[in-house]
């Protein structure tokens, strides 16, 4: 982990975008717990829910999968949708696509323990443009990916980023929130925190607007990370599971820093 990276981003986020409450974490090493890990979006009709056992945080891999447990995800309007077991603890509905305004419930059955979770999906807050953004902190230029928008005024809004560089998996970037500057022109500037960007990378901004509990449960993700603090984010999943379950609406965005 780059630690320098996260404190500027930390120090910039401060300066240019949201402000967030400091948040106080419940750490501690517990013993094996189910994750349920469940991000479904309206980016393609293939879903993807993991289910997997929660391992040390000083052991050399994150989880390991589950088979056999029992995935649905029901919504308001009376529609089912039961997941098929793939591999590796992934659970595959391939004609799902879900919509803004509706309310979806999670319903795990896995080792005869019933997980339960539920989720209004939010609507899309369009983008008005994209760019990358050069900056100058403490003596040293930066890369950002930065996306410009107009939040919508009196209504709640919450943002997740996920970044992949040069074509590499996606990882979780930034969580904002409109706490601070609802119904304002917002720009977000977006840096993976692990890899300084370069000149010549080419750059995809997967971006979420989610409910609430999502965006709480990655803000904890980002202060922990930010911190180095290890510890468990809040799940919105019920018996003591780990992990969370969303669905939301999402777009992704192509960029290249300029050589």
């Amino acid at each position: 982990m780059n630690v320098r990276l996260p404190f500027i981003l930390s120090s910039l986020f401060l300066l240019i975008s949201s402000c967030e409450e400091k948040i106080d974490l419940d750490l501690h090493q517990a013993a094996a717990r189910v994750v349920i890990d469940a991000q479904l979006s309206d980016a393609g009709p293939v879903q993807r829910i993991r289910i997997s056992h929660s391992v040390g945080f000083d052991d050399a891999v994150n989880t390991s999968g589950i088979k056999g447990a029992t995935i649905n995800v029901r919504d308001n309007q009376n529609r089912s949708y039961s997941f098929q077991y793939d591999k590796d603890g992934y659970y595959i509905h391939r004609n799902f696509m879900p919509t803004a305004g509706r309310v979806y419930i999670l319903s795990a059955n896995v080792n005869k323990t019933q997980y339960i979770a539920s989720c209004q999906m939010p609507a899309y807050v369009a983008v008005d443009s994209t760019a990358i953004s050069q900056k100058s902190i403490a003596g040293k230029s930066y890369f950002f990916a930065a996306l410009s928008f107009k939040d919508p005024a009196r209504v709640s809004n919450y943002y997740i980023y996920m970044l992949s560089i040069n074509g590499g998996p996606f990882r979780f970037a930034s969580a904002q929130s409109d706490q601070f500057n609802d119904g304002l022109k917002v720009t977000h500037y977006i840096a993976d925190l692990e890899t300084d960007l370069s000149p010549g990378d080419h750059v995809s901004v997967r971006r979420y607007c989610v409910d609430q509990k999502t965006y709480q449960y990655w803000n904890e993700y980002q202060s922990n990370t930010m911190s180095n603090a290890p510890g468990n984010p809040r799940s919105n999943i019920s018996n003591n599971a780990l992990g969370y379950f969303s669905v939301a609406p999402s777009k992704e965005y192509k960029l290249q820093i300029g050589k």
